[in-house]
């Protein structure tokens, strides 16, 4: 089966541009199944009701959260009508699910979302939780096993794949918004440390330049604003998997003037 991720997605531009070029990525690199992140899909904090279906619409399958999750009030009870999942090492009685499987063509896919520990919200032990759940997938005979892990360190990314890396099919990173070039196919196993937002790109991390430069320089705070005019971009992970092992990967970049790239091939480690 064919996989793409697309990480992410900030604001109106982030889904102006899944509007625009999904359907199409979809045919072009027939995809057979496309995840998305969502945690910053309303103006930069949250989903609402709307915005939900209106990605659902666009193309994806499901998608993912992090700590932006629970920004609006809604959310709560999209977790149960829609597939949408939230970082399964939230506390038990916490609304909403962390995995869910899904058939492609004949094969279980189970999807999962962890966040991660440094600079984020309270959640119990992401390696555990990661442990325990690919047991438990392992015992239901699921062997496509797709993760994406919500975390701001780099260092908690790559453990995860050190520790799982020939056990589930692909880690992919989101959170910091900023794409990195380190796709590799370790062990079977597809990696990224981070995706890369999709959104505008000619400003802070999706958002507009004055407050973050304020921040920074006075250390006062103030409320993050997405544009709605900049220059946009949209960041995909494709992954091919074979009998749950990741067999080729490659990133795609589509500008908001219309330019598609394969910024990346994978590399393959054994």
């Amino acid at each position: 089966m064919k996989i793409g991720f697309i990480g992410d997605i900030v604001g109106r531009p982030g889904r102006a541009m899944v509007r625009r070029y999904l359907s199409q990525l979809r045919q072009s690199e027939e995809l057979d199944f496309v995840i998305g992140n969502y945690e910053n899909a309303s103006h930069g904090f949250g989903l609402t009701e709307k915005n939900a279906h209106e990605l659902f619409r666009a193309g994806f399958d499901v998608m993912t959260g992090g700590n932006h999750t629970w920004d609006k009030k809604e959310i709560k009870g999209l977790l149960e009508s829609l597939p949408l999942l939230r970082p399964i090492n939230y506390p038990d009685g916490v609304p909403g699910r962390g995995v869910q499987i899904f058939e492609v063509h004949g094969e279980r896919l189970a999807v999962v979302n962890i966040m991660g520990h440094f600079a984020m919200p309270m959640v119990d032990n992401p390696f555990i939780a990661a442990s325990r759940i690919v047991d438990s997938l392992e015992k239901e005979g699921v062997d496509h096993i797709f993760i994406d892990m919500h975390a701001e360190a780099t260092s908690e990314k790559r453990a995860l794949l050190m520790m799982l890396r020939e056990r589930v099919s692909a880690i992919v990173g989101t959170h910091t918004h900023v794409g990195t070039d380190d796709l590799v196919i370790d062990r079977g196993c597809a990696y990224v440390s981070d995706v890369g937002l999709t959104g505008c790109r000619d400003n802070v991390i999706g958002v507009d330049s004055k407050v973050p430069i304020e921040r920074f320089m006075t250390g006062l705070p103030g409320r993050f604003d997405v544009p709605d005019k900049c220059k946009s971009i949209l960041q995909m992970v494709v992954i091919h998997i074979e009998s749950g092992r990741a067999i080729h990967a490659k990133k795609i970049r589509v500008y908001s003037e219309g330019d598609i790239e394969t910024a990346l091939h994978a590399r393959i480690e054994e």
